[in-house]
């Protein structure tokens, strides 16, 4: 039990994870900085529009010397991968300018990890523990729960546009039966002046 506590905590400590929730306003471009210390290192971009406008948003992750790496224009989620060829500080953007009113709520994830395996302290001659399988299965419980996190991240997602949908179509429902409701009493307001122009006076020899 405590190798297996020691292998856990030694493959999490390779891993820096940032989670985020942000508005971006209107006409705002908001960036968000990490630090990549040696070449060779994993970082994964993850993100998702949960309200605003069309749930789209414009972004770019930047490398140190301002290469760009990956870019979008209206986008409502991404979720990618890239090894950093370069040190130094990494930018990811999101980028809200086509829009002139709506500020967008971003949800996002910022994941650094180093490829290199963290070393296990070596074992004692003669032991008969075989960590190899129990290294794979920390890595196989490690690779379920991120799998289960994106997961829920996307039901989130999913909740949020849906609740968003059913929330401007009873708005939509409402104003509808509100107009509707005003020309019914305006077209009865219409047909009882007419009836009473028709029997007022001398008109009446018109019935």
């Amino acid at each position: 039990m405590k190798r297996f506590i020691l292998l856990l905590s030694l493959f999490v400590s390779c891993v820096s994870c940032t989670a985020l929730t942000y508005s971006v306003a209107a006409n705002e471009r908001a960036c968000f900085y990490t630090d990549v210390k040696q070449t060779g290192i994993k970082v994964a971009f993850y993100f998702a529009v949960q309200s605003g406008g069309s749930f789209d948003i414009d972004y770019h992750v930047a490398s140190p010397t301002l290469k760009i790496i990956v870019e979008g224009e209206k986008e409502r989620q991404g979720d990618f991968v890239f090894t950093a060829n370069e040190i130094g500080e990494y930018r990811f953007c999101f980028l809200n300018d086509m829009s002139t009113f709506a500020e967008k709520l971003v949800d996002f994830e910022i994941t650094v990890e180093n490829e290199d395996r963290a070393e296990l302290p070596i074992k004692p001659a003669g032991s008969d523990e075989d960590v190899s399988p129990l290294e794979n299965s920390v890595r196989a419980i490690s690779g379920k729960l991120n799998s289960i996190s994106r997961t829920q991240k996307y039901f989130r997602t999913r909740e949020n546009r849906n609740f968003a949908t059913v929330k401007s179509t009873e708005g939509r429902i409402f104003w509808f039966s509100t107009v509707e409701s005003i020309a019914i009493i305006a077209m009865a307001v219409c047909q009882v002046a007419i009836v009473q122009y028709f029997f007022t006076g001398s008109r009446k020899g018109f019935v």
